[in-house]
């Protein structure tokens, strides 16, 4: 599962599970109904079961929801386990992954259905069917995820250096969580800005070699804590 991956890593400047190879990510797109995402699939369960998500809702790993990075809460996708051709239909309720190279976090009952609880992760294809109607459910920012740790004044000394370089930078928790502070950089308008933004602070520092783009959901938690 993804999430024992990540508590080992998080201690790193990067969040990427300990001892996997680090690769710079592609440019990060916002699939759109119609367009397949390739890539792998992990899922989670406890102890994330019954805490709250990134959305606000109390995550149920026996309903049929997943993690993404950036599409908006409330789109619906279609995942195929391109190993064994099973598919699953998933809400999207909560961010993630955040370990490199994973696309999708399912929940242990997705999980169930494509046949992936035992090796954990899975090659799959996912599909967007349909995105939430209300146009400002669909908008945010987004950002650089550049670095997640257990202590937050960790997160706030590297937060203060990325600000310092880059500008708007803030810290984040999951809603009533604040075991895990993850350090977001900048707070751009189009996903193709935060593109940018990633690809310049790799290119000038190798120790982020494996930040990556995200959807900032502003509203998503009073946890949220915002430094300028």
């Amino acid at each position: 599962m993804r999430h024992a991956a990540v508590m080992v890593g998080c201690t790193a400047l990067i969040l990427c599970s300990c001892g996997e190879k680090r690769t710079i990510p592609a440019a990060a797109p916002v699939p759109v109904a119609g367009v397949a995402e390739l890539g792998i699939a992990s899922w989670y369960g406890h102890p994330y079961h019954g805490r709250a998500s990134a959305s606000g809702e109390i995550y149920d790993m026996e309903q049929l929801t997943a993690a993404h990075r950036t599409l908006p809460f409330g789109t619906l996708v279609r995942v195929v386990n391109l190993d064994n051709d099973k598919s699953v239909e998933v809400r999207i309720n909560d961010r993630g992954p955040f370990v490199d190279q994973r696309i999708i976090d399912l929940s242990h009952a997705a999980a169930q259905v494509i046949g992936m609880i035992g090796p954990g992760v899975a090659r799959v294809r996912v599909e967007v069917l349909q995105q939430p109607v209300a146009l400002e459910s669909a908008q945010g920012s987004f950002a650089v995820q550049v670095g997640a740790f257990h202590v937050r004044a960790n997160a706030e000394r590297l937060r203060e250096q990325m600000a310092a370089r880059y500008g708007a930078s803030h810290l984040l928790s999951r809603p009533g969580d604040t075991a895990l502070w993850r350090v977001l950089v900048g707070r751009a308008a189009t996903i193709d800005d935060a593109n940018t933004l990633a690809a310049r602070i790799r290119s000038e520092d190798g120790k982020f070699g494996a930040a990556f783009v995200v959807r900032d959901d502003a509203v998503q938690s009073a946890a949220s804590i915002q430094s300028f």
